[in-house]
This record gives structure tokens, sequence and C-alpha cells, in this order.
């Protein structure tokens, strides 16, 4: 059955504010692929599509009095792969990312083969995994 998978179509995030969070996926490396929007019987939902990393983004900004989903089921984080960990964090950092959740990557020699790795969190605190394989 796995031939009839073509590969990731997007990762949808929840967000409180569609132009906080393309701003910073702009700011990040990230670019403003389609907008669109989907009518609910609460309100407009807002629809955004973003290339980053390789892999499209789908942010999602419900009506105003619809609560953002949460909970179980819901995607913890997404990783990016680089080639350069140290080099990635610091350009965000550069570019104003001050969200790592921890003060240094973390380093796991016995982790599938080999990987460090480092979260930062987006507007909408969706957890972002900086991923390299060693």
């Amino acid at each position: 059955m796995k031939e009839l998978y073509k590969g990731l179509g997007h990762i949808a995030i929840y967000t409180v504010d569609m132009e906080e969070s393309i701003a910073f996926y702009e700011k990040i490396g990230g670019s403003v692929y389609k907008r669109d929007a989907v009518p609910t019987p609460t309100g407009e939902k807002k629809l955004t599509l973003v290339e980053f990393g390789g892999f499209l983004l789908e942010l999602i900004e419900p009506p105003a009095d619809e609560l953002v989903p949460a909970g179980e089921g819901s995607i913890p984080h997404f990783a990016v792969y680089v080639d350069d960990l140290d080099k990635a964090a610091a350009a965000l950092k550069e570019a104003g990312v001050i969200s790592f959740m921890t003060p240094e990557k973390k380093v796991m020699p016995e982790t599938f083969g080999g990987l460090q790795n480092w979260f930062f969190t987006g507007p909408s605190g969706e957890e972002i995994e900086l991923l390299q394989m060693l």
C-alpha cells in the first residue's frame, strides 16, 4: 500500500493570530504559498499554506468565537532537518527568535544512530525541532 502515498502533504497548526504566525515563519525563512478562507457556522476560518523547510505548513485561524482545539491527537512538535544545528540556531537567534526551550542543544549519540536537536516555539506555542543526524 505504501506505493499509494506521495509524501507529506502539510502539517496543520492552529493559530490565534494569522498575521503574527505568517510574519514569524517568513522571518525564519518560510514563504506564503497560498491564502484562503472557509466559511463556517461561527464565521470565517482563515487558512494559509507556508512553504518551510521543504514542506508545507497549514496555518489555521478559527473564527473569533471558536476555541482552538488541543489535547488528544494533537501533534506535539514537528522537526526540520538541518545540516548544521549550531549555524541554524544562530541564524534564528539573529532573526530575533528568543523562544528556545533550553539554553543549549541536546546531543544524543545513541538515539536513532546519533542526533542533536534544539527545540523552540512558534507564536501559537507550536514546538519546532531543529534536527541534525550525526
